[in-house]
């Protein structure tokens, strides 16, 4: 037998339809039309018959059909049994299907149209007795309607608020999500080129601890200086993610910020070939910063896995075609100076096998409508790109939104 589990509120709604199920037979029976000719041991009967109808109420939950069809069906007989009839219906109409409380209407109703073939035959009394009785059970039925589409009602706005809930859940954890996607970016455009600066000096000086002091110095400020730079760049990106949205964002490099990139490489010993990019013709910031972050990157792989070699950078393109970018190194030299790295420097300085970067650029070229191919070349190592001059209706909605907004 399926257990019903019924709440405090629950237990007290049966009580109080019950006592009002007693207080309405109590209050009706004096109005009753009960023949005069009715024998009393029937009369008694009759009466015991409505107690038990009553109490028969407290069982609604569970056999809530059963229970009204048994009422209306003694009810024809019976003359105490209103009240309890009316429970019953009230109850299939608050909890059941349209259908099955379209059949128990029904079936309340069906006496209907015989009253009103003989209601020219009826005392007035018994008239407005049978009147009554109707009303009473469409009331019944009406209300428990009402109460039906009120509890679905309630029940649909929590649903929707549940879904609000989760849909506030799932957009907050995206949001995690991309501001972790953000910092991660943030963190390898901005450090990565400063720590392989670092890392191929110290490598250097470990592997050849013998240099001049001359060199051991310019390494050793190379060193001080990179770590120093990387520090201030770690403060600025923290800064900005820990900043509200109208505090302001970190100036982000652009196309024009080539020559001080190089130049930069160029001071710590790098041979680095710079060409282009064209003069008085600016791409949009976004696809300026891209290709800054694509030579970047290049940069970055070239000292890491081929030091000492020299770097050739390519920018070209123009407003009514693509812009082009290729960064090409040649073969690595024999042992390098200090300043130029060696052996060991060859290592990545997260301690990784590297790749990741060039994956991380393929994926944001593509997002700007654009390409990016690598991949080694007469010894070397090419990385080709070519963007849209403009992103409009070329580079994905989130490429466009960061462009927009937070930069790279």
């Amino acid at each position: 037998m399926r257990r019903i589990h019924r709440t405090r509120r629950d237990r007290v709604t049966d009580v109080a339809l019950f006592l009002f199920a007693a207080c309405f037979a109590a209050v009706s029976s004096q109005s009753i039309p009960v023949p005069e000719t009715l024998d009393p041991v029937w009369r008694d009967v009759d009466q015991v018959v409505g107690g038990l109808g009553g109490a028969a109420t407290l069982l609604r939950r569970r056999w809530p059909v059963p229970l009204a069809v048994v009422l209306l069906v003694a009810g024809t007989w019976a003359h105490y049994l209103t009240g309890p009839a009316m429970v019953a219906v009230f109850t299939v109409a608050a909890t059941r299907p349209w259908r099955v409380t379209a059949w128990v209407a029904a079936l309340a109703f069906a006496p209907l149209p015989v009253f009103l073939w003989q209601v020219a035959e009826l005392s007035g009394e018994r008239t407005g007795s049978a009147l009554t009785y109707f009303a009473l059970i469409a009331g019944a039925i009406g209300w428990g309607l009402f109460r039906r589409s009120r509890q679905q009602l309630i029940a649909s706005l929590r649903e929707r608020a549940e879904l609000a809930e989760a849909d506030a859940e799932l957009r907050a954890e995206w949001a995690r999500r991309e501001t972790r996607e953000e910092i991660a970016r943030e963190m390898h455009d901005v450090l990565g080129h400063r720590l392989s600066l670092l890392s191929v000096h110290a490598g250097a000086l470990e592997f050849n601890p013998g240099a001049p002091r001359e060199e051991i110095a310019r390494a050793a400020g190379v060193i001080r200086e990179s770590a120093h730079l990387a520090l201030r760049d770690l403060r600025e990106v923290i800064g900005i993610l820990r900043a509200g949205p109208d505090e302001g964002e970190r100036p982000q490099p652009e196309l024009a910020d080539l020559a001080r990139l190089v130049a930069e490489a160029r001071a710590t010993g790098g041979r680095i070939e710079l060409t282009g990019p064209p003069d008085g013709r600016i791409p949009p910031p976004a696809v300026g910063r891209t290709a800054y972050r694509i030579v970047q990157e290049a940069l970055t792989n070239a000292r890491k896995h081929a030091p000492g070699a020299a770097v050739a950078v390519a920018v070209s393109g123009s407003p009514d075609g693509r812009l082009t970018v290729e960064v090409r190194n040649a073969p690595p030299p024999g042992p390098a100076s200090i300043c130029g790295g060696g052996e060991g420097g060859s290592t990545d300085g997260d301690g990784s096998a590297g790749g990741q970067g060039l994956i991380g650029l393929a994926e944001r070229a593509r997002l700007a409508g654009g390409e990016l191919t690598a991949g080694p070349t007469d010894g070397g190592f090419l990385v080709h790109a070519w963007l849209p001059w403009s992103t409009t209706g070329v580079a994905s909605p989130a490429y466009r939104s960061s462009a927009s907004g937070k930069g790279e």
